[in-house]
């Protein structure tokens, strides 16, 4: 998805636009997601960026885009441009002995009830 989204529309509110702006992005990733993965491929990743035009769009991590378009909305900005872009990713091994343990020691502080 590589689209530059007009925030200010003749005849419509401008937190619906906002809202149907936002749904428009939610959809095209689940939409995404739901592909088939390719032969070795763990899950759908995304290349995302963000700008108020598409000459200073910059990387942006993809958690971050909905409250990127609040802010462009809250400073009254007229429209954004968005791209993102599905890859597939691969699960990285975590090293031994990281996180395992993690379990037992929450089990060992509050288990005696002292």
């Amino acid at each position: 998805m590589r689209k530059t989204f007009q925030l200010h529309v003749e005849g419509k509110n401008r937190d619906r636009v906002l809202d149907a702006v936002k749904h428009e992005i939610r959809k095209y990733i689940k939409r995404e997601r739901r592909r088939d993965l390719p032969e070795g491929a763990d899950f759908w990743d995304f290349d995302c960026r963000f700008g108020r035009s598409k000459e200073d769009a910059a990387m942006a991590h993809l958690s971050a885009v909905t409250g990127l378009i609040n802010t462009v909305a809250a400073e009254g900005g007229s429209q954004f441009y968005v791209e993102i872009l599905a890859k597939t990713g691969k699960r990285q091994p975590r090293p031994a002995g990281v996180a395992e343990g993690r379990g037992m020691e929450e089990a060992d502080e509050g288990g005696d009830g002292a």
